[in-house]
């Protein structure tokens, strides 16, 4: 019976073992034949496959240059009238906001008192001419009075073109009010003058503050930023759908026009741009976006969406491994890298490689059994 004892405590002991043996490593799940196909589980290989991809890049939405005009006030004052509100459609020439300026007034005086300087200079020139021919005045003389004669003459053509700038407006010398207009057809985007207040005129040479953004957005600039890493993948005239942020069920098409020919020395990357329609006008300036660019096709390792799980941070596949030493299927949980795709196959960066063979349905089953 002694004898007995020990012997029963060593098969206890080996039992033990070989249950610990046949548990699976962490990580790992093992199946039988029959419980795969009682829980209908799909196991399919992969490989690399010609797939027509896309690259996400980061934008914003901008206004298109062409189409948007900046309008500052040319002559200093005060603002007496404001003839145009935010969000209002205007016409090429149709009035903003009316100055009352006393550079309209001094325009004016400058041309009047420039004409008379002039008409003396050309006298006094003559009769300096008269006094050297006759030998009653020195040559000095003479060519003082040419050269007060050339710089009347300036002084004249200055002002004339003051005025001019005045005169296209329909003014003239009797009034002191400067009427802003419009240089584009388009919409009043931003405004940001008032009545009463003192502006500051690009004239006198002062920091005018912009008065009015007119702006067309019928159609609208995408700017996107492409890392280095990617560029060989992007081309002039690829297309691209942009997504923002307060459609996210919309998207806008359009085509790159245009790529940067240098690099962003911080953040690495080249900008991009493509107009899109806009006709709605739901895509507003400096709007955030995001930028799907059409990739020519390429051979690339893919595995089936319904593969991939989300754990965390983290996207993983169940792997079949091979068999274990009681006959068991072997199932092992690995981490994946994959890129951005919208289709049913997506693109594997990393984690996997061809011909392994993953649980591409009942994968979040095995999950539930870690």
């Amino acid at each position: 019976m002694r004898r007995a004892l020990p012997l029963l405590l060593l098969l206890s002991c080996a039992r033990r073992e070989e249950r610990e043996q046949a548990r699976p490593p962490a990580g790992e799940v093992w199946l039988s034949r029959q419980q795969l196909d009682s829980q209908q589980m799909r196991i399919g290989m992969i490989d690399e496959q010609q797939i027509a991809s896309t690259l996400e890049a980061p934008g914003r939405i901008a206004f298109d240059d062409l189409r948007v005009a900046h309008v500052f006030a040319p002559v200093s004052g005060r603002i007496v009238k404001i003839d145009a509100a935010p969000g209002q459609q205007v016409r090429k020439g149709d009035p903003l906001v009316e100055i009352e300026s006393p550079d309209v007034g001094a325009a004016f005086a400058d041309l009047g008192k420039a004409e008379a300087d002039l008409a003396a200079a050309e006298r006094e020139l003559k009769r300096q001419q008269e006094l050297v021919e006759a030998q009653a005045a020195a040559q000095r003389e003479l060519d003082q009075a040419e050269n007060a004669y050339g710089r009347a003459r300036a002084e004249l053509a200055r002002a004339r073109r003051r005025a001019e700038l005045f005169r296209l407006r329909g003014l003239d010398g009797v009034t002191q009010r400067f009427s802003l207009r419009s240089p584009i057809d388009g919409e009043v985007v931003a405004r940001a003058a008032n009545p009463g207040t003192d502006v500051q005129g690009q004239l006198s040479g002062g920091a005018a503050p912009e008065l009015f953004t007119i702006g067309s957005l019928d159609s609208v600039w995408a700017f996107a930023d492409v890392y280095e890493a990617d560029l060989a993948r992007v081309t002039l005239g690829a297309s691209v759908r942009v997504k923002v942020i307060a459609y996210p069920d919309r998207s806008f098409p359009g085509r790159i026009e245009w790529i940067s020919s240098t690099l962003d020395p911080v953040t690495r990357t080249a900008r991009l741009r493509c107009t899109l329609g806009n006709p709605d006008r739901a895509l507003l300036p400096e709007m955030y976006a995001t930028v799907s660019i059409a990739t020519p096709a390429r051979k690339a390792l893919i595995v089936p969406r319904s593969a991939v799980l989300h754990v965390g941070e983290e996207r993983v596949v169940f792997v079949q491994t091979g068999t274990s030493e009681n006959g068991l299927l072997r199932f092992q949980r690995r981490r994946v890298a994959l890129e951005e795709s919208e289709g049913d196959l997506v693109p594997v960066k990393s984690g996997l490689q061809a011909g392994e063979a993953v649980v591409i349905s009942g994968a979040l089953l095995l999950s539930g059994m870690l």
